[in-house]
């Protein structure tokens, strides 16, 4: 029976026991895959195929086949390359900020968001690694290692090469520590599985007995990642803000660019997180562990972030009016009134009035309209990306050297690939591995004869 505060909703619903987590939550490793994750799976599949054409002729003829010119020397790769890594971010802000501070409706969504990191994360790397033209050939001098042309060493004042270390960290990080909190739950269908599986389960569950001592090392390198990965939320998106905060062109060199970059990957984060939790929730019957509750908080969030990034909209104009740079101003009122005016007109649709609605309780406990809006959120914050990216560097200070970005079938096949290798992943980790954490998820669960005891 579940022990529930007579003030607060339960986190849980439905009377759960022990057993029926553990049933609730295996059923969908140990049963076959339904019609619908099958239809999911190929649908993701056909664009990851769809998208490796684009990518391919990338590699074979070029970054030459994207829409880039003389001016716009970043335009969808680096857009996309920031939009993806914002999306990673909710993961690690569940999984080790919420669990410092003991929040326990972080535990029915935190390891999808942990999964959703990984995979975003691995989809952001991509693009920069792209851009390099021949990537076999150089993407190795993206690292400090040691060699024999002198030595030849990266430049380390570089914000790009600060993007390597801060990516590479929040990856590492993030995958331990998604991997450690997997352990105790494939231990679990290891005891349950038979044959091949129990083989394969018993292998990744690394010899789990969960003895108490077990379990005390368990929270211990818990607690050590988790406080290793709050920084991480922080200083990740810090440094790939960077890599415009630190040039000179007029919207782009601002101090503003950190705390505003890291609400709007928390913000598109979130989003994401909804977007992916509602369908896991129905899809595998699951309303009972994510409920409305866990989607309402999740949109109180999603308000305070949104609101943080439409006060970093106005702030901007403000002190591009208040610098008194003729060429700032310019870039801003260009932003809104030039040829990319409905770029940016989208992103304050997107990201500053919907968010807004969720103040009012009927839409943020409805899951359809959430599920709308995380959307529409998502479609935001690329449009945030592409407006700060390229309407700053279309017209710079030299008139004659002005331009438009025109996005190719490339462009556009080559963030179709990314969606695909990331929807296959969340797919193929949903079937195979827990998709909610059971053994967090029992800790706010008591048995009736435990209770009945008392």
């Amino acid at each position: 029976m579940q022990v529930t505060s007579s003030v607060r909703e339960p986190l849980i619903t439905g009377g759960k026991t022990l057993k029926d987590v553990t049933h609730d939550i295996s059923r969908q490793v140990e049963g076959k895959p339904s019609m619908l994750w099958l239809l999911a799976l190929l649908v993701s599949v056909g664009a990851l195929a769809l998208g490796f054409i684009a990518l391919a002729a990338t590699l074979w003829e070029g970054i030459g086949m994207w829409g880039l010119n003389k001016t716009i020397g970043w335009a969808w790769d680096i857009t996309n390359f920031v939009w993806w890594v914002g999306i990673g971010h909710a993961g690690t802000l569940i999984s080790a900020v919420l669990l410092l501070f003991r929040q326990k409706w972080r535990m029915a969504i935190n390891r999808a968001a942990e999964a959703m990191t990984i995979f975003a994360v691995i989809c952001a790397a991509m693009f920069p690694i792209i851009h390099m033209g021949r990537p076999w050939l150089g993407a190795y001098w993206a690292l400090p290692l040691p060699n024999t042309f002198g030595s030849l060493w990266v430049n380390f004042n570089s914000p790009l090469l600060w993007d390597v270390f801060a990516i590479s960290t929040y990856f590492s990080v993030s995958l331990v520590f998604w991997y450690i909190a997997l352990i105790p739950d494939f231990a679990t269908i290891r005891d349950r599985a038979t044959g091949l599986r129990k083989v394969i389960y018993s292998a990744l569950a690394f010899g789990w007995d969960g003895a108490a001592k077990t379990w005390s090392r368990f929270e211990t390198v818990s607690l050590i990642l988790a406080g290793l990965a709050t920084p991480l939320v922080l200083s990740v998106h810090t440094i790939v803000s960077f890599d415009f905060a630190t040039s000179v062109i007029p919207g782009w060199h601002t101090t503003i660019f950190p705390p505003y970059f890291v609400a709007g990957a928390i913000f598109s984060g979130f989003a994401m997180v909804l977007t992916l939790m509602i369908v896991t929730r129905k899809v595998f019957k699951l309303e009972d562990y994510i409920t409305i509750g866990h989607i309402e908080l999740m949109n109180i969030v999603i308000i305070i972030t949104g609101s943080i990034v439409g006060i970093a909209y106005i702030t901007e104009f403000f002190i591009a009016w208040y610098s008194g740079v003729a060429a700032e101003q310019y870039a801003f009122v260009n932003r809104a009134f030039g040829p990319y005016w409905w770029a940016y007109w989208s992103m304050m649709t997107c990201n500053v009035i919907s968010p807004q609605l969720f103040w009012f309780k009927k839409i943020r406990t409805s899951i359809v309209l959430t599920f709308i809006l995380s959307l529409v959120v998502n479609i935001g914050m690329w449009f945030e990306r592409f407006v700060i990216i390229v309407t700053s560097l279309h017209r710079d200070f030299l008139p004659s050297s002005w331009a438009m970005f025109y996005p190719t079938w490339a462009d556009v096949g080559v963030y179709l690939f990314t969606f695909g290798l990331f929807f296959t992943l969340f797919f193929l980790f949903a079937k195979f591995f827990p998709v909610i954490n059971m053994f967090e998820i029992k800790s706010i669960i008591k048995s009736s004869s435990t209770k009945q005891s008392k």
